[in-house]
């Protein structure tokens, strides 16, 4: 029997493809045959915007969501409510509440939760940051907007002991969201509702 076709730069494309979550090698292969199917100024420009956007995107300075410029347009905004601060997880749940339209606040990203199991701890989210923040800007209210896991109600614990001492409201999206759930995938209107019904988070 004749070996598979191979092609070395087939296979190199299609290998790099599969290397992006959820992309398994057929799913790959069909994105490489796709992307040799389009003109080849389409797949340049395709492939530029990855490059601007991995050497050019960063955090911004002042709540590390991802950002172009050194401050992200809703820290930069003079029209938001900078009293009030809604930290999350990473970047996708920034985006799930603008979603909602609710929201005027601004927020802080951790860019991670607590998970001793997988061998990350405090030291290495950025809630040392939320706590030098809160004491320089000294919010009205700190939102915390958290999964419903394990991991999430250990940084929301955590958090709550770090900020007792300090003279800022504390409080938690209403249980609207269930048990084990991401913020990403939980439809816009619970989650506004989960915003507008938020508690106040007791120890």
């Amino acid at each position: 029997m004749d070996d598979p076709i191979s092609i070395q730069l087939l296979d190199k494309a299609v290998e790099e493809l599969h290397r992006l979550p959820g992309i398994g090698r057929k799913t790959a292969l069909r994105l490489a045959l796709f992307l040799l199917s389009q003109k080849e100024e389409i797949v340049e420009h395709f492939g530029q915007t990855l490059i601007d956007f991995r050497k050019n995107i960063h955090y911004c300075r002042c709540c590390h969501s991802l950002s172009d410029t050194d401050l992200c347009p809703i820290c930069a905004s003079p029209k938001r409510d900078h009293e009030l601060i809604c930290v999350v997880s990473d970047i996708r749940d920034v985006m799930a509440i603008e979603n909602t339209g609710i929201f005027d606040g601004v927020y802080h990203v951790l860019n991670g939760l607590i998970n001793p199991l997988a061998g990350i701890g405090p030291s290495q989210l950025n809630i040392g940051n939320l706590m030098e923040r809160i004491r320089a800007d000294k919010p009205r209210e700190i939102i915390l907007a958290l999964p419903a896991t394990p991991s999430g109600d250990t940084t929301a614990f955590f958090i709550a002991k770090q900020t007792a001492s300090l003279p800022v409201k504390l409080t938690s999206i209403a249980k609207g969201i269930a048990i084990g759930d991401d913020l990403e995938y939980t439809d816009e209107a619970t989650l506004g509702r989960s915003l507008a019904n938020r508690t106040e988070f007791r120890l």
